[in-house]
């Protein structure tokens, strides 16, 4: 038979950074539409991804409900996931874009320590100090007045809404956890496209409840923001592609490492073009945070190369 070509070395860490880049600018739009809410943008967001699986469906012919048994874990990955997405699209409206990148970045923590409460999975000393550096890193983004004061400098707006944004960045990162959580208990018995059909449908149609109880729903008033939304979903599109790419050809370990990229590109383009200076809290926070998730990604990594020896031997 013929020799397959063997993989471009690095080319699943390339596939990383460029998905980094395209979710982040995509979040630097989402700060630069004005008069649009963020269920409103998270809706057409869904509209696009919907779009995309849809032909995927049905070339891979795999329904549009999935297996029996799975189909309760498809609706509450679909109702986490698309929750998450709004509300880290109402975090990155309300507060400085590196803030909100950071404490979501947090997520490989939480996700170790939900599987561990669900799936049972191995929860080292490791693992707990990993977690304490992730909320260290959060409390220092947040600074809530009881421990810095009434004072609190660097933020956009209001403190009140610099809360709600750092609550809503926090259920938004537990949210994302519970869905990887819930996509390694179905493992490979449900294609990757039907995954994303349950998140862009469920979404679709929490969003568009919500936007006729809030009444929000309004066409954006001019053309820059029209614009502005459609070029969300499809950098938000790219990034999902790019990343699933990654992960196929490259191990999870070193690309959640690299996806540590997120967090650099959020600070350099929060200070190239919303002219908004990170503050040495938010440098401590983000370092803490940074710090956690990738040592948590090197011991999965560590762990997986020594189980494959295991089973090598």
């Amino acid at each position: 038979g013929k020799k397959k070509k063997a993989a471009c070395p690095g080319l699943g860490l390339f596939y990383t950074v460029l998905s980094a880049f395209l979710f982040s600018v995509a979040s630097l739009f989402l700060k630069k539409i004005e008069d649009v809410h963020s269920v409103e943008v998270s809706a057409f967001r869904c509209v696009f991804q919907m779009a995309f699986v849809l032909p995927g469906l049905i070339y891979y012919k795999t329904g549009f409900l999935g297996p029996k048994g799975k189909r309760i874990f498809l609706f509450f990955r679909g109702f986490l996931g698309s929750s998450a997405m709004i509300l880290l699209y109402y975090a990155f409206q309300v507060m400085p874009l590196a803030d909100a990148t950071v404490i979501t970045f947090s997520s490989p923590v939480f996700t170790s320590l939900l599987a561990w409460i669900f799936l049972k999975e191995k929860y080292s000393v490791w693992d707990l100090l990993f977690t304490l550096f992730a909320i260290t890193g959060v409390v220092l983004i947040a600074r809530p007045p009881f421990l810095f004061g009434s004072n609190v400098t660097g933020i956009e707006g209001s403190y009140t809404d610099h809360l709600k944004g750092t609550i809503a960045a926090i259920t938004s990162t537990v949210s994302a956890a519970s869905t990887f959580v819930i996509l390694r208990k179905v493992g490979k018995s449900v294609h990757y496209f039907l995954s994303i059909w349950y998140y862009a449908v469920i979404g679709l149609i929490g969003c568009v409840i919500a936007l006729f109880v809030m009444n929000e729903w309004r066409l954006p008033y001019c053309g820059k923001d029209r614009v502005l939304l459609i070029l969300i979903g499809l950098l938000g599109l790219g990034g999902q592609i790019f990343l699933t790419k990654a992960l196929q050809i490259e191990k999870a370990g070193p690309v959640a490492i690299m996806k540590t990229m997120d967090v650099v590109f959020a600070f350099i383009l929060q200070i190239l073009f919303l002219n908004h200076l990170p503050t040495w809290w938010t440098v401590g926070g983000a370092l803490c945070v940074v710090a956690s998730s990738s040592g948590t990604a090197i011991r999965k990594w560590q762990q997986s190369l020594k189980k494959a020896k295991q089973n090598e031997i």
